[in-house]
């Protein structure tokens, strides 16, 4: 199964690398396909790299949905490329 995740950009450590909270925990995701973003922008997150920004109010009713689907931590994995086949 392929999932996107909206996710907060917690640190920006370079053009290509930041740090990301995903279900609560920070990790280090890829940003190389972005521009202009900064601490506190929500992206999209696909096996471990962030697609596209969007607003605060779209991520959290996403992440509302996937919570109320009971599918949030699969979610979390699938975006970060951690589920096995």
């Amino acid at each position: 199964m392929c999932l996107a995740i909206p996710v907060r950009i917690e640190e920006l450590l370079d053009e290509q690398t930041a740090v990301a909270c995903i279900g609560g925990l920070r990790k280090t995701v890829n940003v190389a396909l972005l521009d202009d973003l900064k601490v506190g922008d929500y992206v999209i997150l696909h096996v471990g790299f962030a697609l596209q920004k969007l607003d605060e109010a779209e991520a959290q009713r996403s992440l509302a949905l996937f919570a109320e689907m009971g599918q949030l931590a699969e979610a979390e994995r699938a975006a970060l490329g951690e589920m096995q086949s």
